[in-house]
């Protein structure tokens, strides 16, 4: 069978030299990663950004909104409606910490939930390694900080 570009059906797809593209290769691993962290976490109901924020939060208490969000690389506006959606679920405190910001702090729940999600991620970090083989994830790690700068 045959499609309409003369290819054979059951051939895969040339996708030209994509895959020996870093940015392609780091964008199709960030999507394999990312979809496995969303499905480990569904029951938590924690996504990606916010497990970041939560753990950024806890390990420095205190910092003001646009610290965390510079710190992470999240626009400001989009930051906001994230505390605020996490604020809502009773996992970060706003602290008034001056006349003009806010200091974030994990709330009971907060504690709790991050408590859960690290035992997740080190199940899935070690799925990850596996893949990866002996000192895999090391190299790994030693190049992508020299690609970050």
């Amino acid at each position: 069978m045959r499609k309409p570009n003369g290819k054979n059906a059951a051939s895969k797809p040339d996708i030209g030299p994509l895959d020996t593209y870093l940015g392609y290769a780091l964008r199709r691993s960030q999507i394999f990663v990312f979809e496995e962290f969303i499905r480990g976490f569904e029951a938590l109901d924690l996504r990606p950004a916010q497990f970041s924020v939560l753990l950024v939060i806890q390990r420095n208490p205190g910092l003001n909104q646009s610290e965390v969000a510079a710190l992470l690389g999240v626009q400001r506006a989009n930051f906001v409606a994230m505390i605020d959606r996490l604020e809502k679920r009773g996992l970060v405190e706003r602290r008034i910490s001056d006349k003009r910001s806010y200091a974030l702090h994990l709330g009971k729940k907060g504690e709790q939930l991050l408590e859960r999600a690290l035992l997740k991620q080190d199940e899935l970090e070690a799925g990850n390694e596996a893949r990866l083989g002996p000192g895999g994830k090391a190299a790994l790690m030693t190049l992508l900080r020299k690609l970050n700068g």
